[in-house]
């Protein structure tokens, strides 16, 4: 849930002749944007094992090699599944998210904390192909990712799980997911990638709630799943699933690098909290509405904490700012960490392609997109421009 100018590009599969879906919902998903590609089945050719490719002739003799094609499999395996289906494949793309700001305004009984949070995707995520399976009773998920888990611990097993329990419906699905957003970095891209599980199930279903319905439902498995059911930024509240879009919170162009340690933080609620900042979140939000992102704007509560776990991420953090001085507007980590984001600059620091203790670091360019295509949205939708242009802050202060 690519590129700077698209949330998603998505590649819908449907038998020859087969009318394309009607959208249903009014809420200002990032899902609902982008380009839509239809083909035939009848596009996919080859082997149903793999591809048979002729090899160089010895004396009198024909070799042959047959290479084993995995997607290509796939994807005749999911042409076998039913012919009679109107969707039979969806490809989605699934974007991550920094946090902008990150108050923790307190705790609550349940354990969890209360937050105020300026979310907003990026044009960093993952890619995740969908295929109805001929199961009645099981998902597979495979992953191009070392160590990430593949049964009932990943989002996506539990959102699918989650919209089979809400709506009665018994389609299950073989899933590949392309992970280029790294894990335990505070970009929300497990939370990203269940909020598009949901998105493609009630797609399969033929829509049989709104996008609305799935929001609510998504907190139940995940605290940052709510937003990514927004239109791409939104003010967070509660433990995060309660959304308010803002429309155009910020410069779309912005670049930004991301910086991510082989380390990974603990999460949010298992960081010991000491002190908090005293900014009424609200404040930090008009400013950044109106001024843009400032060192001072990007107060993230869990940074100390978070610093205390993981020094070295601290000295990420102040070298990012040294070498960067007068490059980045605003230097910070997202989220519960480990990534640390350099705003206002393409290019990343120096320092970490030439010492040894950062081979093994992750660097993303990135940017904030879609200012166009949100416009674009808004008019498509029917939204009143009264919603486009009125100050979000007024809004969340009535």
């Amino acid at each position: 849930m690519a590129s700077v100018s698209n949330h998603l590009i998505s590649s819908f599969s449907y038998p020859r002749g087969a009318a394309s879906l009607a959208r249903r919902g009014d809420s200002p998903s990032i899902f609902r944007r982008g380009h839509y590609s239809f083909k035939s089945s009848s596009d996919v050719n080859g082997n149903k094992f793999g591809r048979i490719l002729a090899c160089a002739a010895q004396t009198g003799r024909r070799q042959v090699e047959i290479v084993y094609d995995p997607e290509e499999r796939f994807n005749r395996l999911a042409d076998e599944v039913d012919k009679n289906t109107k969707l039979s494949r969806l490809t989605l793309f699934s974007p991550c998210k920094i946090n902008v700001f990150l108050r923790i305004t307190g705790k609550r009984e349940d354990g969890f904390h209360d937050l105020a949070s300026l979310f907003h995707v990026i044009s960093l995520g993952d890619t995740i192909k969908f295929s109805l399976s001929p199961s009645k009773t099981k998902d597979r998920l495979s992953t191009n990712v070392p160590g990430v888990p593949v049964d009932d611990r990943n989002l996506i097993i539990k959102a699918l799980n989650l919209y089979r329990k809400k709506t009665g419906t018994n389609n299950f699905f073989w899933i590949h997911l392309d992970k280029k957003v790294p894990t335990g970095a505070g970009l929300g891209g497990g939370s990203s990638n269940a909020a598009t599980a949901l998105w493609a199930a009630n797609q399969f279903s033929g829509f049989l709630v709104t996008e609305k319905e799935l929001q609510e439902w998504s907190g139940e498995i995940g605290s940052d799943i709510p937003f990514f059911f927004s239109n791409g930024a939104a003010y967070c509240t509660g433990r995060g699933e309660v959304v308010q879009d803002l429309p155009h919170a910020l410069p779309t162009d912005l670049p930004m690098v991301l910086i991510k340690p082989q380390e990974a933080c603990p999460t949010a609620e298992r960081l010991h909290l000491g002190k908090t900042s005293s900014v009424d979140p609200l404040t930090l939000l008009e400013k950044c509405v109106q001024s843009g992102i400032s060192q001072d704007v990007c107060i993230n509560d869990l940074e100390a904490p978070a610093f205390d776990v993981l020094p070295s991420l601290k000295k990420l953090k102040q070298r990012v700012l040294a070498a960067g001085r007068g490059q980045y507007s605003a230097v910070f980590m997202s989220g519960s960490g480990s990534t640390i984001v350099g705003i206002g600059s393409p290019d990343p620091p120096q320092f970490v392609y030439d010492e040894d203790e950062y081979n093994d670091i992750f660097i993303s360019v990135k940017a904030f997109p879609y200012e166009d295509e949100d416009a674009q949205w808004s008019k498509e939708r029917g939204q009143p421009k009264s919603l486009v242009i009125v100050n979000p802050i007024t809004l969340l202060r009535e």
